[in-house]
């Protein structure tokens, strides 16, 4: 990938790793994608954010996982579901998680740095409009359900015979678990990550999350293969899913509240909020702490640049009680356009 350096590619062509082309890539732009060291499968599930969680599997930082998901309803849909089933879905399952990964030496203050390397469709997905569920309940009381089948190489879905949406699939929720003993619904999108519904979560994005127990205590899940920014009915195409993930852990750099993520265009900031107007504050705020910090911008200059060229998304505005906004910034705007605010080496 474009962030390491020619050295770091070597060594990771040497310690047995896969080069993958994609379509929409040249040989000179492979992606470099390494071999999981261990495989996580999608029974090996939970559907709650807590400490107390056990995990499944101890790793130590810079460790590669093969992360299989199930779709969000836990095998309550199939393929040949009908609108019908939508009324005997139980929502006890929903968001069947793979993990928790506990990662050694992760300590409340770290940052753990979450690189999709790859991310695969799997065979079929579905997308529902659920009555009581959704931005726009209130208009929409009638259940609606659309499934598709796909090779895990398909471009583009066929929402219908003359509309085909570009496949990007993303984990709608990745995250640690939260310094509590409760077990607390996944639902809503909170500081440990969660059910962000970021699209922009792809592949060959880094996602930082703040650690808030020991072992951080990593999971995935809840994966779509597309996805508007908002997810406004409250589905996108829900899937089963394959991911390689990396897992990094950042000691001593800045503190993070709520999760940041980049790629090797932009650096983006995250806030969740019960409003947009918190939830964009959020975002805002933090992406002057992120100027003012890694790019030694006076606190003036930086609010007056994110008016200049920062970008707001609204991420999703159906999973109460939580929103989340994020910001983005391009890389092309300072002198060292692949600069990696936490993992840089």
């Amino acid at each position: 990938m474009m962030r390491y350096s020619f050295v770091l590619l070597g060594v990771l062509i040497a310690c047995n790793t896969r080069v993958e082309v994609t379509e929409m890539e040249s040989t000179s732009e492979a992606k470099v994608v390494p071999e999981p060291q261990y495989s996580l499968s999608s029974k090996q599930t939970h559907n709650k954010f807590s400490r107390t969680i056990a995990p499944v599997l101890t790793v130590k930082s810079g460790s590669v996982i093969e992360f299989f998901t199930e779709e969000a309803t836990d095998g309550q849909l199939n393929p040949t579901s009908t609108v019908e089933d939508l009324s005997k879905i139980s929502f006890d399952p929903i968001h069947p998680l793979t993990g928790p990964v506990f990662v050694e030496e992760a300590e409340p203050g770290d940052i753990l740095a979450v690189t999709l390397h790859k991310v695969e469709i799997g065979d079929w997905g579905w997308t529902a409009i659920i009555p009581g569920f959704g931005f726009l309940a209130e208009d929409f009381k009638e259940p609606y359900l659309k499934t598709y089948t796909f090779n895990k190489d398909d471009k583009k879905v066929k929402f219908n015979d003359h509309i085909h949406i570009p496949v990007k699939p993303f984990a709608g929720v990745l995250g640690v678990a939260p310094d509590t003993d409760s077990l607390l619904s996944t639902i809503p999108p909170r500081a440990n990550g969660g059910n962000m519904d970021d699209p922009n979560m792809t592949e060959g994005t880094t996602v930082y999350l703040p650690v808030f127990v020991k072992g951080a205590l990593f999971s995935i899940g809840d994966a779509h293969v597309t996805q508007g920014l908002g997810e406004v009915c409250g589905t996108a195409v829900e899937a089963p899913m394959r991911f390689i993930v990396e897992l990094n852990l950042v000691k001593g750099k800045r503190k993070i509240l709520e999760p940041q993520y980049e790629t090797d265009a932009y650096y983006a900031t995250t806030g969740f909020d019960t409003t947009i107007d918190g939830a964009t504050k959020k975002a805002v705020r933090y992406m002057i702490e992120y100027l003012i910090n890694e790019h030694g911008m006076d606190r003036n200059d930086a609010y007056a640049l994110c008016s200049l060229a920062g970008d707001l998304h609204i991420a999703e505005v159906v999973d109460v009680p939580n929103m989340l906004v994020s910001m983005h910034i391009s890389k092309s705007l300072f002198n060292d356009p692949k600069h990696y605010a936490l993992l840089k080496k």
